[in-house]
This record gives C-alpha cells, structure tokens and sequence, in this order.
C-alpha cells in the first residue's frame, strides 16, 4: 500500500484509489488488536500457570497469583473511567504530551488500585506479620514498576518528540538506506535499557523469594493487563479512523487532527510492544523454572552452564529467533510482491464506463485536485484483502511446526537438559531480537509522521521516510511481536511434556525423539514442495532485461530538485518541497 501509492504513485496515504489501502486498514485491526491482544493474553495465562505450578506444594502460593489477577482486573475497570482529556483537536497543535498522560492516567490508577486489593490479599492469606507474603508482595510491585518504566523507555526511542526518531528524520536527507542504517541503530541502542530494567527486576525478586518471586513479578507486570492492552488498541483505532477521513473526503483539518492521534497511538502501539516483550521474558523464565521442578521430581539433575549438552542447546536456541524472524520477514515480503503487482495491475487495467483506468484517474484527481463521480474509477479492494488473508494463513505453518517440534525432538531425543539449553538461549536471543525489531519499527513510523506534521511527506526526504516505514511495518508489526510468542511457546511445550522426560538421563528415550525429528523432515519437504519455504519469486520467473518500471505519473517537485546547501532548517526543505529555491544558509 505505502510503496505503490505513496512512492510511487504519488498519493496520499488512505486515498481511496489505491487497490491496497483497505487491506491496510484491516492488517492494523488484525496485527495491533487481535494478535497482540493474543500474545498479552498468553503471557497472561502463561504467568499464571507458571507460579502457581511453582508455589503447588503450598496452597496459599498457589491461590496468591489467581487473587492477584482478579484484582488487576477490578483495578482496570476502576481506571478505565480515568481516562479522559481537555485537549482540544487543534491537530499538530495538540499537547500529545497531554494526551499521553490521560491514557497513563487511567493506567495509574487502575496500577494504584491493584496494589491496594494486593496488600488486602497478602493480609488475608498470610497474616499481617508474615514476612515471605510481604516478601511476595514486593516482587508483584518490582514486576509493575518494571513494566512502567519499560514503557516510558519505549517511548522515549520511538516518539518524535525526542532525538532518536528525529534523527532517523534527519538522516533521510540523504536517502532511504541511511533512514534504514539509522533506523537500525536506534533499535539497537534500544535494547539497552529494557535489558537493565529486566535484569534488576530479576535480580532483586530472586534474593526476596527466589524462582517463585520472579513469576509473581510477572503476574505484577501483567496485572492490569485489560487497560494496558486497551492503550494499545488506540493506536490502530486512530489510524483507521484517518483512514476513514481521507476515503470519505473530509477536509485537511480534519486529517491533521487523526495524524496527530495516530502519531501518538504509535508511540501506544511501541510501549505494548515493549510492555509484551518484558511480560514475555518473565513469563517465559516462570515456566522455565516450572519445567525444571517438573523435570526432576524423579531424580535430581543438575543443570550447569559449562555442560557441553546444555552449552548445545544454548548455542540451538538462540538460532531460532533469526530463524524464525527470518520465515515470518519472507512471508510479508512475498505477500507483499504478490499485492504490489496487484495494485500495479489495477493502475493498468481497471476501467469505468468511460475506458478510464484507475491510473488516469489518480492522474486528474493529482492535476485538479477532484474528480466527478462519472469519471471515477473505484478499485477492487476485496482481491487485496484475499491475498493477505490466504498468505498469512499458508506461510503460519512453517513457523508453528518449528516453535512445537523443536523442544519436542531436543527432549525426547536428547534429555532435560538440552531443552533447557534450548529454552535459555531462546529467551536471551528472542527479547533482544523482538525489543530492537518493535522499537526500529516504531521510530520509522513515526519518523514518517513526523515529516507529515512539518509539511514535507512529498519530499525525498518524506519518501525517504516512507521507505523506512515500509521495512520497519514488518519489524514492529510481524516479526517482533511473533518472537514473543515463540519464546512462550516453546516454555509451555517444554512444560507439557516435562512429565514424560522426568528424571530421564540424556538419549534414554533417543528413538522417540528420532521419530519426530522424521515427521518434521517430511513435513519442511512437503512445505518446500508446496512452494512455502522456497527462494523462487511468488510471481514467478523474471527475465531481468526485459523488466521496465511501471508508468506513474510525475512526480511533484522535491528537495533533490531544488537548490539546497548546507544543511538546512526544515522550514527550508518544506519550501524546497513547494518548488521554491532555498537560498544558501
């Protein structure tokens, strides 16, 4: 939708005659709303079950994590009707610092709430005095402190009010691959202080209860997930809803105002990233701990990091998110080509009564600025719609078969501890991987957003940044968000099957594992005979001598054309974008 329309058609992001843009709309409902609210739900179970199969020789800690989800959830109730502003929609004009605030405030008194029923909960099922319930009780609060500030710090990489998404902005003077250099630098950088935040979470909820208190931080951190998760479905809300304004026709003012809100919801949409990212690795570390209990009630193993066969299966696990990352980026990309010479094709063939294409309309609407009804020409949305739907359903089976089969074979295959291994490397690998894809994918969206406010997205430097988004859609909407769940996934298959390989010295169940290790075999050969994992183009054979770019109408006058020196303010690059000469500054 953004490459076709946007670069190289030279339309404006939602027009209504881009075949692409309905997909579009639908995709941010199905990635930011359903599927996240997916993966928040299963860390939120995944926590759950994680403690109180850790705490099940005692049934107060096993009751602890079940009370404190109920009260998160009366506390997310209470704080939804918190969540209101006096800002008026005076577009880019609008305080969204403020508007920041009415969404966290909702957040923090629902937080507020929860600790307040949390300190009734300890009172009752451990007493006033005992110290091991206090003990748990500062877990849950280091777990919903880690959250928050997990958030604040996403924030901080991916809102264009602060320098690393403005300097993705900045570099795009220069083109898109320097937007895409940068943008991977921010997300790098960003990994930083989330690591910190998990690391002194970790640290100080195992000195107050150990294994137990680390899980009870995630089931703090996830609390109140029924707000959290309500900030994060803003973002899309606000982007369908410009969206909306702009199909509909409805004047500028109005989508200066959805921009703005969309630029925030971005910023939501990062901090939820970020906030599932955490929840995840805790998550994830929980039900470690339970496959490890579970794992050993028959005989005791030892689990040791200079262990060759547990070194292995380090070494396995943290292969498997670029693995995994690299099978869900194909899968956009080769959705993508097939939607992207949809679109063209549409341009090309689509036709009204009149025998004018849906090209030679966006051409009279760019020259006029309107067209008349008659001469409109509508696209077919629906056959953009069905190929994203069937290539999203086709390319989930190879990664599924991995996440499920992976643990499965180094369980049975080997013993305990290469799946632990396996675990332990996958956990470090995938947060790294999933916090740097969510926040690079953020920053370049909102490095889009931010050339959008200054006025210059028609420039090369706002197609610059249009490109980026375009890459960073897939980070921060696929490939991250999918790392989280895999790191859960693989937990909770370890844990289902720790019974069966309870006390079992490593190749004891060897032909088992061998099995399973065939069936995945014939199953990648018959993904590859199917056509899922392959190298060939989803269009086929392409002779590269014949191929000629697709006729688009000309392009309005950008910075590259006008006479910039120096580096330049962006009022300068706004007017070079307007087709005036900037004077050496």
């Amino acid at each position: 939708a953004d490459l076709v329309g946007k670069v190289e058609a030279g339309i404006d992001e939602d027009d209504p005659h881009n075949p692409a843009v309905i997909a579009d709309n639908v995709g941010d409902n199905v990635g930011d709303v359903a599927g996240m609210g997916a993966d928040l739900f299963e860390s939120y179970i995944g926590s759950l079950i994680g403690t109180a199969t850790l705490g099940n020789n005692d049934p107060t800690l096993l009751a602890l994590p079940l009370w404190l989800g109920a009260a998160g959830l009366i506390g997310s109730f209470i704080g939804f009707f918190f969540v209101k502003t006096k800002e008026r929609g005076d577009g880019w004009n609008t305080n969204l610092t403020a508007l920041m605030f009415a969404l966290e405030k909702g957040m923090y008194i629902a937080n507020l709430i929860f600790l307040i029923l949390g300190v009734v909960i300890v009172i009752l099922l451990f007493g006033y005095e005992s110290e091991i319930g206090w003990k748990c009780f500062c877990c849950v609060v280091v777990g919903l402190i880690a959250g928050m500030a997990i958030g604040k710090g996403t924030e901080y990489f991916t809102s264009f009010d602060y320098g690393p998404t403005i300097s993705i902005k900045d570099r795009a003077r220069t083109g898109p691959a320097t937007v895409i250099i940068q943008g991977m630098g921010v997300g790098m950088v960003s990994t930083i202080l989330p690591t910190l935040i998990l690391v002194c979470a970790i640290v100080v909820c195992d000195a107050l209860a150990s294994e137990y208190g680390i899980a009870l931080a995630a089931v703090g951190m996830l609390g109140t997930l029924a707000i959290s998760l309500s900030t994060d479905a803003y973002g899309p809300v606000a982007d369908n809803a410009g969206g909306l304004a702009e199909m509909a026709g409805l004047g500028p003012e109005v989508r200066a105002k959805t921009d703005s809100l969309d630029a925030l919801g971005n910023t939501t949409a990062a901090m939820g990233k970020g906030f599932a990212v955490g929840s995840a690795v805790l998550t994830a570390l929980s039900l470690l701990a339970a496959f490890k209990e579970e794992a050993t009630h028959k005989k005791m193993l030892t689990f040791d990091i200079s262990d060759p066969m547990l070194l292995a299966g380090t070494l396995l696990g943290a292969m498997l998110p670029f693995f995994f990352a690299a099978l869900t980026m194909m899968s956009v990309g080769k959705a993508a080509a097939e939607m992207i010479e949809e679109v063209r094709r549409q341009f090309r063939d689509v036709k009204n009564e009149r025998g004018m294409t849906l090209l030679d309309a966006i051409k009279k609407v760019t020259a006029e600025g309107a067209i008349s009804e008659e001469d409109d020409v509508e696209p077919d949305s629906d056959r953009c719609v069905m190929i994203s739907t069937r290539s999203s359903v086709k390319e989930m089976l190879a990664p599924g078969l991995y996440a499920v089969i992976t643990p499965l074979i180094g369980g049975f295959l080997i013993g305990p501890r290469m799946v632990m291994g396996l675990l332990a490397g996958c956990i470090g690998s995938a947060a790294m991987m999933a916090i740097m894809m969510g926040n690079a994918g953020g920053a370049w969206d909102n490095s889009k957003k931010l050339c959008e406010k200054l006025q210059i997205k028609k420039s090369d430097i706002g197609k610059a940044c249009v490109v980026g988004d375009t890459v960073g859609d897939p980070f921060k909407d696929t490939s991250g968000p999918s790392l989280d769940i895999l790191l859960k996934l693989m937990a909770m298959v370890s844990l289902l099957m720790a019974p069966l390989i309870d006390g079992r010295e490593d190749w004891e169940l060897w032909y088992v594992g061998l099995v399973i290790l065939v069936l995945g075999l014939i199953a990648t050969a018959v993904l590859m005979y199917v056509g899922i994992l392959t190298w060939k183009d989803p269009l086929g054979a392409v002779d590269d001598k014949k191929v000629a770019p697709a006729p688009m109408p000309a392009s309005e006058p950008s910075v590259a054309k006008a006479q910039v020196r120096g580096s330049g303010s962006d009022s300068a690059l706004r007017s070079a974008a307007e087709g005036d000469e900037v004077k050496p500054l």
